[in-house]
C-alpha cells in the first residue's frame, strides 16, 4: 500500500477568539514559536461568535498539523 505524505504549511494553528488574548497571551505564545522555527499560523481577522468560518481559514486549518 502506498503511504500518503503531506506537506503541511503550519506546525501549529493557534484558535482564539478575542482582543485580550490576541495581544496577551496568544501573540507571546506566537512570537515565542516563531522564535524557535516553528511555523504558526495566528489568523488576523477577528471573528466573532456566530461568524462563519471562511475558506482561508479553513485552508490554513487544513494546513496545519
Amino acid at each position: 500500500m502506498a503511504s500518503i505524505i503531506h506537506e503541511f504549511a503550519y506546525d501549529v494553528f493557534l484558535s482564539f477568539r478575542g482582543e485580550d488574548t490576541r495581544y496577551g497571551f496568544t501573540g507571546n505564545l506566537k512570537k515565542a514559536l516563531v522564535d524557535k522555527g516553528v511555523r504558526t499560523f495566528m489568523d488576523d481577522a477577528e471573528l466573532q461568535k456566530g461568524d462563519e468560518i471562511t475558506p482561508s481559514l479553513l485552508n490554513a486549518i487544513e494546513s496545519s498539523k
